[in-house]
Formats: C-alpha cells, sequence, structure tokens
C-alpha cells in the first residue's frame, strides 16, 4: 500500500501512443509466427519468409518512429548511458516500483538488444540459401555462395538467441509484477503508466 507522500510523489500520465502500442503487439505476433513456422510450419517457407518479411516492416516502422514519433518512443528517451544502466540496475533489485517514465534504462538496453537481434535475424534469412531449391532466401543470388551459408548458419542461431530474449522479456515481467508491484503489461494495451512526478 503506498503512503500518502508517495501517492503525492506519483501520477498516471498517458506514456505509450497508439501507434507504439499496436507495433509492439504486432512484432510480437509476427516473430512468434515466424518462429513457429520456422521450427514446425511446413517444408516449404513461404508462410515462413512472410512472417519475416512482416517484422522487417515492423522494424522499419520502429526505426522511423524511433526519430520522429512522441517522446517516449524515440532513441534519446531509452538509450543510455552505461553508467546511468550500471546505475539503475544497482538499485532495480530493491522491492518497490520504480514509477519510471518510459523505459527505464534496463528496459531500453534490451530494446537494442532486441532490434538489433531481430535485424540480424532478418538480413540473414533474405540472403540465406539452404541448398534445397526451395526455400532460398529472396536475396540470396546477390552475395557470394558462401556468405548465404554463413547466412544460415547465423539465422538457426539467432533462432535460439532470440528465443531467449523473449524467455528474458516474460521473467522481466514476471519480476516486475510479482517483486516489485509494477504492472508493464496494462500501460502497453492502455498507453497509461504510473510515473514518479516531473
Amino acid at each position: 500500500m503506498s503512503s500518502p507522500d508517495t501517492r503525492s510523489a506519483i501520477e498516471t500520465v498517458r506514456i505509450w501512443d497508439p501507434a507504439l502500442r499496436v507495433f509492439h503487439w504486432a512484432l510480437a505476433a509476427a516473430v512468434v509466427l515466424a518462429w513457429g513456422l520456422g521450427e514446425f510450419g511446413p517444408d516449404v517457407m513461404t508462410l515462413h519468409f512472410y512472417a519475416g518479411y512482416a517484422v522487417i516492416g515492423l522494424l522499419a516502422f520502429r526505426l522511423i518512429w524511433a526519430l520522429v514519433g512522441p517522446r517516449p518512443a524515440r532513441f534519446s528517451s531509452f538509450v543510455y548511458r552505461p553508467r546511468e544502466i550500471l546505475a539503475y540496475a544497482a538499485e532495480a533489485w530493491r522491492r518497490k516500483p520504480s514509477y519510471w517514465r518510459g523505459h527505464n534504462p534496463l528496459g531500453g538496453l534490451f530494446i537494442v538488444a532486441v532490434l538489433l537481434a531481430l535485424a540480424l535475424q532478418a538480413l540473414s534469412g533474405l540472403v540465406a540459401d539452404p541448398e534445397d531449391f526451395v526455400n532460398v532466401g529472396p536475396l540470396a543470388a546477390s552475395v557470394p555462395a558462401w556468405v548465404s551459408r554463413k547466412a544460415l548458419l547465423v539465422h538457426e542461431v539467432m533462432g535460439s538467441v532470440i528465443l531467449g530474449l523473449v524467455a528474458l522479456h516474460l521473467a522481466a515481467i514476471a519480476f516486475y509484477r510479482l517483486w516489485k508491484g509494477e504492472d508493464l503489461v496494462r500501460p502497453m494495451l492502455t498507453g497509461l503508466k504510473t510515473v514518479r512526478r516531473t
């Protein structure tokens, strides 16, 4: 239960804009679909490719939105210096909400890692050639054969890396909810987040 002093120091405000929230859930769906089709889908990867194209389109949108979107969506609001990340990490284990306005430094670091991992996954998929004459990346003919073969290995490894990042994301959500008493899901649904007053 928050004390009166704590309640007076926080407010509920609209942080996440509708476009960012749609992007978040659409990217989650596209990544899960692409991974599922890659692991368990039909041998002909056409649907996997389409899910991958959706991820590429969403990543392009996020890059643009990080430059021109509302302030909480911009790179400048969630890319922190190493010192700031370490300082936040040292305090993150305290059993109280952080009431951070937007993405906290660890969350910002995680976003950068996810975007880079998905970009590498998409790029490697575009040029990969499994030499089965069917599931060849659409740009595989534009690069040397050794690049296409390496890209296939990178694509397989990055699938596991992304799965690990998804698990870490879910664990962080559970940690914030159960340990810190902070709901990270509802703000991404409604846009409203309880934050410290500025």
